[in-house]
């Protein structure tokens, strides 16, 4: 059971607890003295640690991703809170209790869930209902589709934040069919609950947020197409030309080649679904990078590397 989470820690504090090891080096101070640097993370932040004493026999105790009990003390360095660690072990596996260690999403998962799956039914074309059928009632894909994060480092790097996004894009979606209505309403909201359907199989999340190897060496792109190519295997008499509309939709949702789209949009449908998570995913990286600002004097952010500038993080109107 853990205790104590990191935005509650203070200078001074003794830290005797669980958290997640996000990184972890074996360096070397300039007298040539071992030390392991660690960044230490739980579901309300991260922080850095320091091993100084024993730091060659710890290093083989524990792994990168893995949860750790440490016995530590925190410090103020250059106006940071930093651990010095005594001593480390492993988790015990009734100690494992994800939850705690990995950011969540604020909503209620369920409640999204539930949501999306009403959207989900506003759907009737009687192929794209039975292909949505095909997945949602799918347990292994629904379960998975919970607690998937939508991105490593960019937007919604959180349990949920797959499903987060899903809904978001696939509610803007609905208001966008409704202004353009030449488009076609059913393949919009089914290609915005699928369009990052293979990021249930590209991430990690049991441990930190990383990479699949199926993830790194084929990407969430192609894992969506293979596994619609799947379900639409299973439903008979699919319509060829409404499967390669949905395909295309998969495929170009990023936009432009360099960006890791194979194809780019060139359907409506295509054009639309590509634009809406496009401006979900900078919306929600925006907000998030003013949230985790931590420097109150400012009204500007730190340089965002990916965006390439400051963000304004607004003025209080009274």
């Amino acid at each position: 059971m853990k205790n104590i989470y990191i935005s509650q820690i203070k200078a001074g504090d003794k830290v005797n607890d669980l958290f997640l090891v996000e990184e972890k080096n074996l360096a070397f101070s300039q007298k040539g003295s071992p030390y392991l640097s660690l960044r230490l993370k739980d579901k309300t932040g991260q922080l850095d640690g320091r091993v100084w004493d024993n730091a060659s026999n710890l290093d083989k105790v524990f792994r990168k991703g893995d949860i750790i009990y440490i016995q530590s003390r925190a410090v103020s360095f250059k106006g940071m809170i930093q651990l010095s660690v005594i001593d480390v072990r492993t988790a015990t596996p009734e100690e494992m209790t994800w939850e705690a260690f990995l950011p969540t999403v604020k909503g209620d998962i369920d409640a999204m869930y539930a949501e999306l799956m009403a959207l989900a039914g506003q759907v009737v074309a009687p192929p794209l209902k039975a292909l949505l059928d095909a997945f949602l009632a799918d347990e292994g894909i629904a379960s998975l589709f919970r607690r998937a994060p939508a991105a490593k480092g960019f937007h919604h790097v959180n349990i949920g934040g797959l499903l987060e996004h899903t809904l978001s894009v696939t509610k803007l979606l609905t208001m966008v069919a409704d202004h353009y209505p030449k488009s076609n309403r059913d393949l919009l909201i089914v290609g915005g609950i699928l369009h990052d359907i293979g990021k249930i199989r590209e991430f990690t999340y049991q441990g930190n947020i990383d990479y699949s190897d199926e993830g790194r060496l084929i990407g969430h792109i192609v894992i969506g197409l293979e596994m619609l190519d799947e379900k639409i295997a299973t439903i008979p008499d699919f319509p060829p030309q409404l499967a390669m509309e949905l395909r295309h939709l998969i495929l170009s949702h990023h936009g432009m080649l360099e960006f890791g789209s194979p194809k780019r949009p060139k359907t409506v449908e295509a054009m639309i679904v590509h634009q809406i998570d496009d401006m979900d995913a900078k919306v929600n990286a925006f907000q998030e990078y003013i949230s985790n600002s931590e420097d109150n004097d400012s009204d500007w952010t730190p340089f965002h590397r990916l965006f390439e500038r400051y963000i304004y993080k607004g003025s209080s109107i009274e």
